[in-house]
């Protein structure tokens, strides 16, 4: 997950509990509601209480965004089902040694507090004066935070585009007439298990085209993506942003380019479920393609291996960091210490074009300044120091229209990965639902 989509899934969680804080708060002395617990998940549990404030924040959501509310009975069974995925990929990344440290939390509270334009004091002073515990909070930004890189480490990192799936791009439709037009489309997902029986996949097919014939009658599409999306996105109308055609997954690119906006497409059948898709907007046109920012960057790069720890990597990098702050050369420690093939350049990368590094390299060479070097990164190849030496925006023909290409072809799959991903994490996982069917 990008950093930008990071620090909106932020902002809304620090708004969301703002909007929760409204709600009528227990009386002194008032009984506390009996809890119990309405899922198993491997060998966690989700409580009652756990569901309901969930809701509540929710509901504070859709009001917000002035979406009709579903029936609460349906969307508190739809939210037992996020958490419960939410729950899977937490514990995933506890097993698999994903951990975010202090360190790294204190520098995003720090963020969201600025973000607000506040002090990280001042913004714990207003959570608590509405009623949110800063702890809680504080927590809960963890989570969101493993669960943005647990999506990096285990989808987005691991798409690769070949060179001839870039040739076949640049001399398909892709790149013809239309290809600057930007369609916002909404869907709803019906996800169905890895191994669905075709009794399941009959169920879940009439209750996807059930939604559709209420979406077709005028019923409003946010409410129902709330009420019965599976996707992440449901919560949010299951809005997927303006997108240019080459950038939304092959099938729904396909459906969207036979509607007109405000229409809805039949049910489309893909490797994940089922979804219902719905043409927003359309608008633009112009097929030229943009300017690129191209950076030229070097790095040194340690390696973790089962010789060397990511607590030895990372000590090691903060003394070359110290060294270089202290006027030694980047280039020359980069010759004697770094473990890529860059090395013998002095760490030198060329030029880089957006997309051609994986997500945690390039967020942290974005947020650098031309002759600033960073703290010690982490990718999966190791731990980084990295030194942004320029930047130009500039058209580089061929070479600029394949960055273009990879970029696209990485947005294409990358939604469709992730949706399968946790398709498989969740139906490996022990889950036992103690909720009545709404």
């Amino acid at each position: 997950m990008k950093l930008m989509m990071l620090r909106t899934l932020i902002l809304y969680f620090f708004c969301a509990g703002l909007a929760l804080a409204q709600s009528p708060r227990r009386l002194a002395g008032e009984p506390l509601p009996a809890d119990r617990i309405v899922a198993v998940v491997n060998d966690d549990v989700i409580t009652l209480h756990e569901l309901r404030t969930r809701l509540d924040i929710a509901l504070s959501q859709l009001k917000r965004q002035g979406t009709p509310l579903p029936p609460r009975n349906v969307l508190e069974h739809q939210m037992l089902e996020r958490l419960v995925t939410d729950k899977v990929q937490l514990q995933f990344a506890r097993e698999t040694g994903l951990r975010v440290d202090d360190a790294q939390l204190e520098k995003a509270l720090q963020r969201i507090a600025a973000n607000n334009k506040m002090s990280l004091s001042q913004f714990r002073e207003a959570l608590q004066k509405d009623g949110i515990p800063f702890a809680k909070f504080r927590e809960d930004i963890r989570d969101e935070i493993i669960l943005s890189r647990v999506r990096e480490r285990e989808v987005e990192n691991k798409i690769s585009i070949s060179e001839g799936e870039i040739d076949n791009y640049l001399s398909g439709d892709s790149t013809k007439g239309g290809a600057g037009e930007e369609y916002e489309v909404a869907h709803i997902l019906f996800r169905a298990p890895e191994s669905a029986s075709p009794e399941q996949l009959q169920k879940l097919k009439a209750k996807a085209d059930d939604v559709f014939e209420r979406v077709k009658k005028g019923e409003d599409f946010a409410q129902l993506a709330a009420a019965y999306s599976d996707a992440p996105d449901g919560l949010n109308g299951g809005n997927l942003g303006p997108r240019t055609l080459d950038r939304l997954p092959g099938s729904f690119a396909d459906a969207v380019t036979k509607l007109q906006a405000g229409e809805v497409a039949p049910v489309l059948r893909s490797s994940n479920g089922f979804h219902i898709i719905k043409l927003l907007t359309k608008r633009g046109g112009a097929s030229a393609m943009p300017a690129v920012q191209q950076t030229h960057v070097r790095h040194i790069l340690i390696k973790v291996n089962e010789l060397v720890s990511e607590s030895d990597a990372k000590h090691k990098l903060a003394g070359l960091y110290e060294r270089i702050k202290n006027g030694a050369s980047f280039a020359e420690l980069a010759r004697l210490f770094s473990q890529d093939g860059s090395a013998s350049k002095g760490g030198d990368l060329g030029w880089i074009y957006p997309g051609d590094t994986v997500p945690d390299f390039e967020r942290a060479m974005n947020a650098l300044k031309p002759g600033e070097v960073s703290q010690p990164i982490q990718s999966p190849f190791g731990f980084h120091l990295i030194e942004v030496l320029e930047r130009r925006v500039q058209d580089v023909s061929a070479d600029r229209q394949r960055a273009v290409a990879r970029q696209a072809l990485r947005e294409r799959k990358m939604d469709e990965a992730y949706q399968d991903w946790l398709r498989q994490a969740r139906d490996r996982a022990y889950v036992e639902i103690r909720l009545e069917e709404p």
